[in-house]
């Protein structure tokens, strides 16, 4: 099946990429951002949050975005 990722870290990038049905936004994340915490993104299915464990389907829009910006002052 075919979602929507976009992901803000960095420079940020979107692009329909092909994921297996029944693929959670936790497995996701790991698949694409395997040297990521999850617990340092905000991730959004269709723009709403979502439970780690939610199943993807087809046409979804996945968006990463970090919630700690490197080098920022804190």
């Amino acid at each position: 099946m075919k979602v929507l990722l976009i992901n803000n870290d960095g420079g940020g990038f979107a692009d329909y990429i092909e994921v297996a049905a029944g693929t959670t936004v936790a497995q996701l994340f790991e698949q694409r951002m395997p040297d990521a915490n999850a617990s340092d993104y905000l991730i959004r299915v269709n723009r709403q949050p979502c439970p780690p464990d939610q199943p993807l389907q087809d046409g979804d829009r996945i968006s990463i975005t970090p919630t700690k910006i490197e080098g920022a002052k804190g």
